[in-house]
Parts: structure tokens; C-alpha cells; sequence
């Protein structure tokens, strides 16, 4: 197994870092991976978004997979690669993205929601998929569309997911879960992602 595949095996929660800046980024990492956190994404659209990748190559572990999210065309897969992070996260799916991805070595999540896009992406690389925005069509979603895609696929539910609503999504067949605001909100400390952080993985680890 890679360090990808290890991850989803040991604690297969995606934190997702949307709005944080690069003064903020080793603080808040170094709360997320002492809760047991190990795959981390900062989404492009935040401030300065590849400086604080290039901060979380450089200071994480070898086993903490660091990268991005929100990643929307094949230039910012060439840049993302140039950090030496691994993870690649999108909010669609876009063959030509995914394939890059693959190319560059990286480790593509893919942002899908129907059964064509989940298709897609699977057939085009991607080694997870994201299905956002999940807590709009609800845990049972989660086994219908499971019912089309090849076995073995690993699902992961972004979007509004909290510890609440994680034991419906994990009975319908989450492999994992993606967290955004519900961990981390600009403007939070990074004593309080902290206790987010820890308040999750105690969750998933009661599943």
C-alpha cells in the first residue's frame, strides 16, 4: 500500500482548510495531526494558498499527505506538483485534470456528484471520490450511487458533514469523510480546529 492507501486504512478524514493563510497553516497542521489527522488540503481560493502548501510539504511527516483542493485546471496541477505535495483534490470532474494529476504523481480525489461524473472520474484515475455536496441528498444517496460504481471505489462525503451526521453516512458506505467550516472557519484558533479535529476522528473511531 502507498501512503494514500494507508491514510484511508488508519484515519481516512480529509481536513479541509478553506481560508487559511500561511501565518496560521503550521499551528493549525500541527493541532489536525495530533489528533490523528493525516490528509490535509488547503483549497486554491484561499490566501495565499500555495505558499501555505509549500509550508505543510515542509514541515509534516512523511505518513501526513499535504495538498490541494479546489483545483480546476491543468496549470494548477503543474504548480501543485512543483510544492512535492501529493494530494489533488477537485470540486468536479474534468478528465483532463484528473489525467494531469495522474502524470504529475499525484494523488487525485475527484469532486463528483452523479453517477456519470462518478464514472468518469474512476475510469480517468481517480483513487477516491468526493461526493459533494453530500449533505444535500442525504446518507442514502451515498448507496445508490455505490450500487453503479466499480467495487472497491472509495467514497468520501464532503459538504456539510459533521459528527452527527457521520454514522448515517458511514452505515450507507462511506469510506471516509471530508470537513470543512465544521472543523475549521477562518478567524478560529488553532487550540479550537484542535478540538474540532479531535471531537471527529473519536467519531469515526466509535464507527
Amino acid at each position: 500500500m502507498d501512503k494514500f492507501d494507508l491514510a484511508m486504512r488508519d484515519m481516512p478524514l480529509v481536513a479541509v482548510l478553506r481560508g487559511i493563510s500561511p501565518e496560521e497553516i503550521i499551528p493549525v497542521a500541527d493541532g489536525l495531526m495530533a489528533a490523528g489527522f493525516r490528509l490535509i488540503e488547503v483549497p486554491l481560493n484561499s490566501p495565499r494558498a500555495f505558499d501555505s502548501i509549500e509550508a505543510l510539504v515542509a514541515h509534516c511527516p512523511a505518513d501526513v499527505l499535504t495538498g490541494a483542493g479546489t483545483v480546476l485546471n491543468v496549470a494548477e496541477v503543474r504548480r501543485l506538483a512543483q510544492t512535492g505535495a501529493r494530494l489533488m483534490v477537485t470540486p468536479n470532474t474534468d478528465p483532463d485534470v484528473i489525467r494531469a494529476g495522474m502524470t504529475a504523481g499525484l494523488v487525485p480525489v475527484i469532486g463528483c456528484l452523479t453517477p456519470s461524473e462518478a464514472l468518469s472520474a474512476v475510469a480517468n484515475g481517480a483513487r477516491a471520490l468526493k461526493i459533494f455536496p453530500a449533505s444535500r441528498m442525504g446518507a442514502d444517496y451515498l448507496k445508490d450511487i455505490r450500487a453503479v460504481l466499480p467495487e472497491g471505489t472509495k467514497l468520501l462525503p464532503v459538504g456539510g458533514i459533521n459528527a452527527q451526521s457521520m454514522p448515517a453516512f458511514h452505515a450507507t458506505g462511506a469510506d471516509g469523510f471530508g470537513f470543512g467550516t465544521n472543523l475549521y472557519k477562518p478567524g478560529m484558533s488553532a487550540d479550537e480546529v484542535a478540538s474540532n479535529a479531535l471531537h471527529l476522528v473519536q467519531t469515526w473511531r466509535a464507527l
